[in-house]
């Protein structure tokens, strides 16, 4: 397997660990312990703890570019495209994932916190395009 099909498979990974070691232990210790049912956990209205919002949304986060990345991966593998530059970016990526959910879920989201926090999600997202404009040239940019 490529390196970025690995980062991906590595992203892939983070969001399910986040969610069970996070979400999961929160909202299955109050149910074990019988202090809320089953169904009192609403989509629509995050409740509890600080830490648990913060969680919630860092899973959320992952979810929403889980699948930018995937499409990136999938044209890279498609095109044939790689390359050291091609691996090194799906490594910071993924780094940059990685830092930013443990920034959301170890930190109170002060001033400060958010903005290291917006440096992470920056970061993939130069990625994102510098692996877009990458696939472009190389696929595209010279018959």
């Amino acid at each position: 397997m490529s390196v970025p099909v690995w980062m991906l498979l590595g992203f892939a990974a983070w969001t399910v660990l986040l969610l069970v070691s996070t979400v999961g232990v929160y909202r299955w210790s109050l149910i074990l312990a019988g202090r809320a049912p089953i169904n009192s956990f609403r989509a629509d209205q995050v409740e509890g703890a600080d830490r648990y919002k913060r969680a919630m949304r860092a899973h959320a986060n992952c979810i929403e570019n889980l699948p930018v990345f995937g499409a990136i991966v999938v044209a890279l593998h498609i095109g044939n495209v790689g390359g050291t530059l091609v691996d090194g970016l799906s490594v910071v990526i993924l780094l940059a994932r990685v830092l930013q959910s443990l920034v959301h879920l170890c930190f109170i989201q002060s001033n400060a916190v958010t903005a290291v926090r917006f440096g992470f999600f920056f970061v993939q997202l130069v990625g994102f395009l510098a692996l877009i404009g990458i696939i472009v040239a190389r696929c595209y940019g010279s018959p």
